[in-house]
């Protein structure tokens, strides 16, 4: 039956739609019949176009919106979950936070430098819709191994696109991750994640109602870059891929910088009703999805959209992902004050359409219907897929192995870690950033997670991306644990109480049962450790098909998450800072070395069973740490991950990367865990664990504040004075030494001594 008064026509010059030329769109023959059935005919090329956008795995989620829906999104702090631009928490005297995290991985993949700088602009405005001020930025990225040209060519051109379109816009870059590992270097991973302020009553959503309304086009000019975006985001990336460099969108931080300010005054002085970047699919995504959520229809009218190429086509118009481009809706009456806000930021505001009451979205150009199509049909009734699951017997058997090479020395052992670049530092990295601009900052990159003043108030917010994608290689529900459990770790050990999360879900191709395993169960741990900590899900990102002719990605589910910190006077730091202040560790180890760099970066070996979550201890580690860095019982705390306790002491000794000079410590860890081997015990990653360092005189309560929370602690030693080394003394009593100075020389020259020849252009050769 066909829903639509009058029949669209074809643009002139399009060709005739068949099942064909759904195939050449991404679309499946079963789909292309069920959009043959909604509009009871032949689409236009237009149509077409439309439904291949709306139904690509980017924009549908057609693979896993069963999973998601299990996510705990309900909380008492939740103002908006899933299902908006960015998710909203609440924050104590009527403020809220806005924060989001999305990939433009395959982007990045072919144009390193816009593909990071547009991810980073398309995360802004995910927040600033929201009428949220963007007041921090945090990125995860992960690539290749350093050793490989090309993967020192993706790297620097990611670094410079994300510190260019931030410190432009003047956004601070508080925090983040940088991996490296061979399973990446075909598809490097770029996760972008902002976090904003707002007063909770100027919420603003991305939902279009008022039959009559206008739809207004701010910001840039609508051009060809980008066309197919979100559908080359829903594909393996192939060696065909750098043909698909067109398709990268271009970034104009500038422009953003004025979207940004005028869209916030649109929203703070009431004049619209609705508001929605033109992210993945442009105008064809912001419009239609705005109007699904409001229930009404939209009617386009493709030649009044502002374009800066000639000749577009109303096709291109539609599924173009121009950068730096709003849709906002206001009544009629309020489009010349729309208009006048805009023209003072030096931007174009085009009424380009209205809102309807029958519920079609509607597009005409030069005078001719060419696009009619029921609109909820269009959002509502995209596919949805639920495909095998099935472990891979491989996977079973690498979690079941350990490795045949002899351990290192552990005096060697920890100066190999100390320089990957996976554990290194990566000030190389973030001095490419402005951390400080806004005057926010209070605890910048470098720490466990970074934290900022909210204006006026003795508040703070703790932010941090995480994840560890060996565990969730080994076994995707621990991993997906472990993930939230570092997250909020770090959270906590600035003395912050964890909020909530965003997810960005990297993973492979889904229709492959062992993909689409490690997507489920690793959505499962997420959920159950978002529910034990009390940590919603308030949205974030699926970016499937991460593959390339090496194969598919480590399944790389990475967390960002938000804690409020009640009085950021009382925060800790992740170094020692004082000689003779106790070190103690929190938490127990059951020394497996499954999934630790140890096995995998220095003996070669990828596998065994990585360490258990207990999540009750880490809700009860968390209690601890929040309660004795507000009582200023503890001064400093660092979470024990990538490369177990001996990387975390060498850290907390090495100091912050400005630090003047390196501290020494003496600790004799001959009674923690004596039942375990000495790599076992200094580079086994267990859960749980956090170096402290305490005053004397406040031992006694951080014993009482322990055995209260329940929570095993174990004293380790003192900090020592500058010059002195750090000595751990062990099993069997024996006694190992480094000099701190030069371990602080390995940690930070390690990726700036790869990174000193860098590849120019397309990353072939040095």
């Amino acid at each position: 039956m066909n829903l639509t008064a009058v029949a669209p026509v074809a643009f002139p010059g399009e060709p005739e739609v068949a099942v064909e030329t759904a195939l050449e769109h991404n679309l499946t023959a079963r789909e292309y019949e069920t959009i043959l059935e909604i509009l009871g005919r032949t689409p236009t090329l237009t149509e077409l176009g439309v439904f291949s956008a709306l139904w690509s795995e980017h924009c549908s989620y057609k693979h896993s919106k069963p999973i998601l829906r299990r996510f705990p999104t309900e909380g008492a702090q939740v103002v908006q979950g899933p299902g908006e631009n960015a998710g909203v928490l609440r924050l104590p005297d009527g403020w809220a936070v806005a924060f989001k995290i999305e990939s433009h991985n395959h982007p990045s993949a072919v144009e390193p430098y816009q593909g990071a700088a547009t991810g980073v602009g398309g995360i802004l405005r995910d927040v600033f819709t929201m009428g949220a001020r963007p007041v921090a930025v945090l990125n995860s990225l992960r690539l290749g191994p350093l050793e490989e040209p090309r993967n020192r060519y993706l790297f620097g051109g990611i670094v410079r696109g994300v510190g260019d379109y931030g410190n432009c816009v003047g956004v601070p870059t508080l925090g983040g991750e940088v991996c490296f590992a061979p399973g990446y270097s075909g598809n490097p991973l770029v996760n972008a994640m902002c976090v904003g302020l707002l007063r909770e009553d100027e919420l603003i959503r991305a939902r279009a109602h008022g039959i009559g309304n206008i739809l207004i086009a701010v910001g840039a000019r609508t051009g060809r870059d980008g066309i197919h975006g979100a559908s080359f985001a829903s594909e393996e990336l192939t060696a065909a891929s750098e043909a698909r460099r067109p398709q990268v969108q271009v970034g104009d931080p500038f422009t953003e910088k004025l979207l940004l300010e005028a869209s916030l005054e649109l929203i703070r002085r009431g004049v619209i009703v609705a508001i929605q970047d033109m992210g993945a699919a442009g105008l064809t995504s912001s419009s239609a999805e705005m109007a699904a959520r409001g229930g009404v229809g939209v009617e386009i009218d493709t030649n009044l959209v502002p374009v800066r190429e000639p000749g577009m086509t109303p096709y291109e118009i539609l599924l173009s992902e121009s950068q730096e481009r709003m849709l906002v809706v206001a009544t009629p009456e309020r489009v010349p004050e729309v208009a006048a806000i805009c023209r003072r930021w030096e931007l174009t505001a085009q009424a380009i359409g209205r809102v309807t009451d029958d519920g079609l979205f509607r597009v005409h150009h030069d005078g001719l219907l060419v696009a009619s199509i029921p609109g909820h049909r269009l959002v509502d009734d995209a596919p949805g897929y639920y495909p095998e699951a099935k472990e891979a017997a491989a996977a079973i058997r690498r979690r079941q192995g350990r490795p045949t090479a002899a351990d290192l020395e552990p005096i060697e052992a920890l100066e190999r870690l100390l320089d990957t670049p996976t554990i290194a530092s990566k000030r190389w990295v973030y001095e490419q950033y402005d951390s400080t601009v806004q005057g926010g900052t209070v605890i910048g990159p470098g720490g466990d997670a970074g934290v900022l003043l909210i204006p006026d108030q003795k508040f703070g917010l703790a932010v941090t991306v995480d994840c560890n994608a060996r565990w969730v290689a080994l076994d995707p529900y621990v991993g997906g644990q472990a993930a939230v459990a570092e997250a909020a770790r770090n959270i906590a050990c600035t003395g912050a109480r964890p909020l909530g999360v965003t997810d960005c879900l990297n993973f492979g191709n889904p229709e492959k049962p062992e993909v689409f395993f490690q997507f489920q169960e690793a959505c499962r741990g997420i959920s159950d450790a978002c529910l034990a900590f009390d940590t919603p899900v308030t949205g974030g990102n699926v970016s499937f098909y991460n593959e390339s002719p090496t194969g598919a990605i480590d399944p790389t589910p990475t967390i960002g998450m938000v804690g409020l910190l009640a009085d950021v006077r009382h925060r800790a730091g992740s170094h020692f800072t004082t000689p003779g202040h106790l070190v103690a560790i929190l938490g127990t180890s059951e020394g497996r070395l499954g999934g630790s760099a140890y096995w995998s970066e220095l003996l070669d070996y990828f596998g065994g069973p990585p360490a258990r979550v207990d999540l009750e201890l880490e809700r009860r580690l968390q209690d601890l740490l929040v309660e004795g860095i507000a009582a200023r019982i503890i001064t400093s705390a660092h979470d024990c991950s990538d490369g177990g306790l001996a990387v975390a002491l060498a850290e907390a000794c090495i100091g912050g990367p400005y630090a003047e000079q390196s501290l020494g410590a003496a600790l004799d860890l001959s009674g923690y865990a004596p039942h375990l081997t000495t790599p076992a015990l200094l580079f086994a990653e267990d859960h749980g664990r956090v170096v402290i360092s305490v005053p004397f005189d406040q031992r006694k309560a951080l014993a009482a504040l322990a055995r209260r929370h329940r929570n095993p602690l174990f004293g380790a030693g003192r900090v020592g004075p500058p010059g002195e080394p750090l000595e751990i003394r062990g099993a069997a009593d024996r006694v190992l030494r480094w000099d701190p100075a030069q371990l602080r020389q390995i940690y930070m020259s390690a990726i700036p001594r790869r990174m000193s020849h860098v590849a120019t252009s397309g990353g072939e050769g040095d």
